[in-house]
């Protein structure tokens, strides 16, 4: 989907135990149309995928340290992300950033990153990290373009499935 200058700014809030469902069904067509782009007749979007996704977001909204934001346009959830502060307190982790594919390109992961930095800043953090698939073309050039830099304390290994990244904040 192409950038659509009349689409409206999504709204960013705190997520509650009530979007659980929404934040589900949108990571798992994100993961499906992401994991497509490499392995496009494997079956992603399916009830064992929804429910690992339940699984790891009910954990995720059910922890005190571990804020998770949605985006919604028209009280619809299209996006979400999930940071956590490391032991270190000057930095945090983007564990989890996803966007519906159908709001791909429309702002909604740039709005979800601006408000990650807000947060992160208001608390004083100097750094974040985040790991991403490393054949996620598509989220390697996002983040990218929001600054984000390979981590040189984290090479990857010439086997490795991830890509560690690193923003100075």
């Amino acid at each position: 989907m192409h950038r659509d200058p009349d689409a409206p700014a999504p709204r960013i809030r705190a997520a509650t135990a009530a979007d659980l469902a929404a934040i589900v069904t949108l990571h798992t067509r994100a993961r499906a149309a992401y994991a497509r782009a490499r392995v496009p007749d494997a079956p992603f979007d399916t009830p064992a995928e929804h429910a690992r996704g339940h699984t790891l977001w009910d954990r995720v909204l059910d922890r005190e340290d571990t804020p998770v934001l949605c985006a919604e346009r028209d009280g619809t959830v299209i996006g979400a992300a999930a940071y956590r502060r490391r032991a270190d307190p000057d930095t945090v982790t983007l564990h989890q950033l996803h966007v519906d594919p159908a709001h791909w390109g429309t702002g909604v992961g740039r709005a979800l990153h601006t408000a990650c930095l807000h947060a992160w800043r208001t608390a004083g953090c100097s750094w974040a990290v985040l790991d991403v698939l490393w054949h996620n073309r598509r989220a390697r050039t996002f983040y990218a373009r929001l600054g984000w830099q390979p981590d040189p304390a984290r090479r990857p290994a010439p086997d490795a499935t991830h890509l560690a990244l690193v923003l100075t904040l």
